[in-house]
C-alpha cells in the first residue's frame, strides 16, 4: 500500500527485515535516496525491479512488518556556503554546536570525481611544519596519502597537528568512530588556537550507529569540492579513521549477506576507498582537494586489505611509529614515503633540500645498522658510534611529531647535525652544496 504527496511517498508493507536492511516493493525510487522506517532514517542501498532494499542506520530490531516507510525523493544533501566555516556538524551535515542551520546552496553528497582532463599536475607545496613530513615526504596539493598508524599512537593529534599548521585555506575535518575525548580534543584544540574561521568539521562518535560512518566522507568532500571548485581555494581534508570507516561497510555488507573478500571485507572495498580518494585535485583555477586520511593497523599488519588497497589508491603512506631510543613518536623515514615530493623539492624549497633527505636517510640507516651489529654482539667502529649519536638528535629535532619548523629551519638544522657526527665526505652532499651550506 502507497500513499503519495507532492514531497514523499509512504509504504506500510515490509517484505523481509534483516539486522540491517528492510525490503519492500516500491516504484519511482532512486539509488541512495533517504527514507524514514518507523521513525528511523535509512537510505536505499538496493534496487531490483520493484524491489528495494533500505539500510536502516540505527538497525532493524523492533521494526514490525507493516512499518511505515516515507521515502524522501532525494539522496543526502549538504547546504554549502561560507557559513560551513567554524562549524561542527554530524554525519547527516545538521549543526552539532548549537549554532543554527547553514543557509547556503543544496548539493546532494557522493557525486563524480572531478573530470581528469580538468585536473592539473600538482605542483604547490603544503607545509605542516612537521619535519618528518615536510622535510623527507613533503606534501603536494591535490595529493592522497595516508597516515599508517597503531590504534596506541597518537595520531588524531597529528592531525590537529596538521590542521593548525598546514598552510592551506580551508581545513575539513571527517571523524569516524571518534571518541567524546577525541572529540572534544578536536573542538579544544581548533578553538584555543583561534582557528575555527578555517576549519570545518563533519563528526560521528562511537555512541552513535558505526553506519552513519559511511556518510561521513561524502559529507566532508561535498563541502571540499564547493570550496575548492567555487571558490578557488586550497583545502585540507583530514580523514580519522578510515579503517573504522572500512568497518562500517563490512557491517552493511555482511548484514546483506554479501560474500565477503579478503580478511572479512566486502568485494567492493577498493572502489569505495577509491571513490573517496580520487577526490584530491588540483584544479587549473588554482582550487585544490588534498586529502590525509588516518588508517589504524591491526599489530602493524600493512598486508591487511585495508591498508593493502589503500596503498595502490594512494601517492604514498606516513608511517607513525615510537621511536624506542629517544620515546619519541616519529615519521618513520624508511616505511613513510611521497611519491609526489619531487614536484616540488628543489623547486618550491631550498635547492638543497633533495640532497639533504636523502643524506638524512642513509645515515639514519647506517644507524640501524650499527644498532643491528650492538646487538648481536659485534664491536663497533668509531663511524656506527657516531651514527647512533646522530640518530638520536636526528629524531628528536627532525623525526618527532613534535617539532614545528619552517622548512629552511629543518634544512639548516639537518646541516647542523651533520656537521656534529661527520666530515664533509661522509654525507655524500654534493661539494657545491657543502661549500654554500656546510655549517663547521
Amino acid at each position: 500500500m502507497a500513499t503519495t504527496n507532492a514531497f514523499a511517498r509512504t509504504y506500510t508493507q515490509l517484505e523481509a527485515i534483516t539486522k540491517a536492511t528492510v525490503s519492500l516493493r516500491a516504484q519511482g525510487i532512486s539509488n541512495d535516496e533517504l527514507a524514514i522506517v518507523d521513525g528511523r532514517l535509512a537510505q536505499v542501498v538496493k534496487i531490483k525491479g520493484d524491489s528495494v532494499t533500505l539500510q536502516v542506520f540505527s538497525g532493524t530490531e523492533g521494526i514490525p512488518t507493516d512499518a511505515e516507510v516515507r521515502f524522501f525523493g532525494e539522496a543526502p544533501s549538504l547546504n554549502v556556503g561560507e557559513g560551513l566555516a567554524g562549524r561542527f556538524f554530524n554525519a547527516y551535515g545538521e549543526p552539532i554546536d548549537g549554532g543554527p542551520k547553514v543557509e547556503g546552496e543544496k548539493r546532494f553528497i557522493g557525486g563524480p570525481s572531478v573530470n581528469p582532463y580538468k585536473r592539473e599536475q600538482p605542483s604547490q607545496l603544503i607545509p605542516t611544519g612537521i619535519a618528518g613530513i615536510d622535510l623527507n615526504n613533503t606534501l603536494v596539493s591535490g595529493q592522497k596519502i595516508p597516515f599508517f598508524a597503531d590504534p596506541d599512537q597518537p595520531y588524531n593529534q597529528v592531525m590537529a597537528q596538521v590542521a593548525l599548521r598546514a598552510d592551506v585555506d580551508k581545513i575539513i575535518l571527517g571523524g569516524m568512530g571518534l571518541s567524546n575525548d577525541d572529540y572534544l580534543y578536536f573542538k579544544q584544540a581548533f578553538e584555543s588556537a583561534g582557528a575555527l574561521d578555517k576549519i570545518i568539521c563533519f563528526v560521528n562518535t562511537t555512541e552513535q550507529p558505526p553506519v552513519e560512518r559511511l556518510l561521513i566522507p561524502d559529507m566532508v568532500l561535498t563541502a571540499a569540492e564547493y570550496f575548492a571548485v567555487d571558490r578557488n581555494e586550497k583545502v585540507l581534508v583530514l580523514l580519522t579513521d578510515m579503517t573504522l570507516y572500512a568497518d562500517a561497510l563490512c557491517i552493511v555488507s555482511n548484514r546483506m549477506d554479501q560474500i565477503p573478500s579478503k580478511d572479512s571485507m566486502p568485494g567492493s572495498l577498493y572502489s569505495d576507498l577509491a571513490k573517496i580518494y580520487e577526490k584530491a585535485v588540483q584544479l587549473p583555477s588554482g582550487g585544490s582537494i588534498t586529502i590525509i586520511a588516518v588508517t589504524t593497523l591491526n599489530d602493524g599488519d600493512i598486508t591487511h586489505a585495508i591498508p593493502d588497497n589503500t596503498g595502490y589508491i594512494t601517492e604514498g603512506q606516513l608511517f607513525l611509529r615510537q621511536d624506542t631510543d629517544t620515546g619519541k613518536v616519529i615519521i618513520d623515514p624508511f616505511r613513510s614515503l611521497s611519491r609526489l615530493k619531487q614536484l616540488v623539492q628543489n623547486k618550491k624549497t631550498r635547492e638543497d633540500h633533495s640532497q639533504v633527505m636523502n643524506a638524512s636517510v642513509r645515515l639514519y640507516a647506517d644507524a640501524q645498522n650499527a644498532k643491528t651489529k650492538l646487538e648481536n654482539g659485534f664491536d663497533l667502529s668509531d663511524y656506527d658510534m657516531r651514527c647512533l649519536d646522530y640518530a638520536k638528535e636526528y629524531a628528536v629535532r627532525l623525526l618527532a611529531i613534535d617539532v614545528n619548523i619552517p622548512i629552511e629551519e629543518m634544512l639548516d638544522t639537518a646541516w647542523e647535525i651533520f656537521g656534529k657526527y661527520f666530515s664533509k665526505a661522509e654525507t655524500g652532499i654534493k661539494e657545491s652544496l657543502i661549500e654554500k651550506y656546510w655549517k663547521a
